[in-house]
């Protein structure tokens, strides 16, 4: 059985595909750790959509949903002639959609949650969402002010994603301390979903914007006339070996 290793925008993933669903949180722990990537995503057969996966962090956590991972499971699924260019799986999170043209993929996110609003806490205004997953957003002159030890702390305290943006020339930036990663990511596809959503939710941010995370790749976030949120960028395929 082989693998093959994935990036969106800066998030890594090993990635292959099994008729055998069980518990793979050891297989991940040796894999990203072998291949120094942030997560494991497993795809099992499914009678009503494309696919399911099965998401594990690299220290072996499940999560029940990621963005980037949304992105580079549609175009492997794609790739291996599992699914078609419209697609659809299960998560735990609910039903993810994604289309694809050539490596630029788009994700439908699930409908955002706003758990806690426009709270002050260490001297920051937070909001608390769930876009599949939960996240703390606090806006920033500077995100220079991203400060590792709070983001632990209050990760630790709300169970959630921790993310500090900010907004320039209408452009969104964000940086994000993850969950199972348990330090700052390269890239939170949830993460910059929360952020926007706050950010137009308060007049910040158009319905479409351009965002970019700590990787400093370009990708796009919009809002369509129903209230959908649509997540979009480049996957880089890369080398697939044996399992």
């Amino acid at each position: 059985m082989n693998y093959t290793l994935y990036d969106a925008s800066g998030n890594t993933f090993v990635i292959f595909h099994t008729d055998v669903e069980k518990d793979y949180s050891d297989l991940a722990v040796k894999l990203c750790s072998k291949e120094n990537v942030d997560g494991l995503i497993v795809i099992v057969p499914h009678n009503k959509y494309d696919f399911k996966w099965l998401f594990y962090n690299n220290d072996g956590s499940t999560a029940s949903m990621c963005g980037n991972g949304t992105r580079a499971v549609a175009h492997y699924a794609y790739s291996n002639k599992l699914a078609d260019k419209n697609l659809s799986f299960l998560t735990e999170a609910g039903v993810i959609t994604c289309e694809i043209e050539g490596d630029i993929v788009e994700t439908l996110m699930t409908n955002p949650k706003i758990i806690k609003q426009q709270f002050v806490e260490e001297g920051f205004t937070w909001w608390l969402l769930d876009t599949g997953v939960p996240h703390l957003v606090t806006f920033v002159d500077d995100l220079e002010q991203f400060d590792l030890e709070l983001s632990s702390s209050m990760r630790h305290k709300y169970n959630a994603n921790v993310n500090f943006a900010n907004i320039s020339d209408d452009t969104l930036y964000v940086r994000t301390f993850e969950r199972g990663v348990e330090n700052e990511t390269m890239a939170c596809g949830t993460g910059m979903t929360a952020a926007f959503v706050r950010g137009n939710l308060e007049g910040r941010l158009q319905n479409e914007t351009v965002v970019y995370p700590k990787s400093k790749e370009k990708l796009t976030l919009r809002k369509d006339k129903e209230g959908s949120f649509f997540f979009k960028g480049q996957v880089k395929q890369g080398q697939t070996k044996e399992l």
